[in-house]
């Protein structure tokens, strides 16, 4: 398997008319691999899994590592608050042949670290595909301890890395002292700063708009160009934070409508960006020279 590193797009999920957009799903796989994504993460937050059935779910993955045909690895979004449902959503990704599985700490039910640590051990013990652990208190309610997420990697090979979006890089330096676990950043605005304690990489959200920006700052990281990271960084920021205007993927379906590539529609309870948010979003991508 190709190392979970470097930029990874969180996919949006097009959809017209109501219901998922295959033949528009076929063109945001190809451009990412145009443009040299490392990884392609569809049904995360970011894809509007909450609203998709579980049958969309599963044909969403099928379909884009289909169309990806191995150009591309793909990490298939598959966590829930229901254990059983998350097991049913990694298998049928293992099946579908997914490379790897971001499964989403349980939201709303928020079980104590035991309880945390019996969810995933209960599906990554019954799968082989590798797994990577989202945490993400600010969706769920919860963030996961650096005790519990040491405590799978170590009890569960097939954990392998995290996805950390809990905003707080004490946690992250607290997670790689204690175990060895590929460590991915959640939050664009954070990806440089978490890579300089031992961050892999990123699932990043603006990759939608802008993946070769976010690959090279952070190639150049990677390869010792500290200052080149730094320019893309600072280049980056006031974008990565348009990006959440308003709740993720509001504003960057709205962007990648603005740049043509997207209808912009989404699924209710989204609702469509507010007159005075988009137009900061549009000043921002002005400001950036997408527009």
């Amino acid at each position: 398997m190709k190392k979970l590193r470097g930029c990874i797009v969180a996919l949006v999920t097009p959809f017209k008319d109501g219901a998922v957009d295959f033949d528009k799903l076929g063109e945001l796989v190809d451009f990412h691999i145009k443009h040299g994504t490392d990884w392609i993460s569809p049904c995360g937050t970011t894809g509007e899994s909450p609203t998709l059935s579980h049958e969309e779910h599963e044909e969403v993955i099928k379909f884009v590592v289909r169309h990806a045909r191995g150009r591309i690895p793909v990490l298939a979004g598959t966590g829930s608050n229901s254990t059983s449902e998350a097991l049913r959503l990694t298998r049928a990704a293992d099946r579908a042949g997914a490379d790897a599985a971001l499964m989403i700490s349980p939201y709303c039910n928020k079980p104590e670290p035991e309880g945390m640590y019996l969810h995933f051990k209960a599906v990554a013990s019954a799968v082989n595909i590798p797994i990577v652990l989202y945490n993400v208190p600010g969706r769920t309610g919860r963030s996961m301890d650096a005790k519990t997420v040491a405590r799978l990697a170590k009890d569960c090979k097939n954990i392998v890395a995290i996805k950390e979006a809990s905003g707080n890089l004490d946690l992250t330096s607290e997670i790689l002292s204690l175990c060895d676990i590929t460590v991915l950043s959640g939050d664009d605005s954070l990806t440089l700063p978490l890579m300089s304690i031992g961050g892999a990489g990123v699932i990043s959200v603006v990759a939608n708009i802008v993946p070769n920006d976010v690959k090279k700052m952070v190639n150049a990281f990677e390869k010792g160009r500290f200052a080149e990271a730094r320019k893309w960084h600072r280049k980056l920021f006031p974008l990565c934070r348009a990006m959440f205007y308003e709740t993720n993927p509001i504003p960057v379906k709205t962007a990648m409508h603005l740049l043509g590539r997207l209808n912009g529609e989404m699924r209710l309870p989204l609702s469509a960006m507010t007159p005075e948010k988009k137009k900061a979003l549009a000043e921002a991508m002005k400001k950036y020279g997408l527009l």
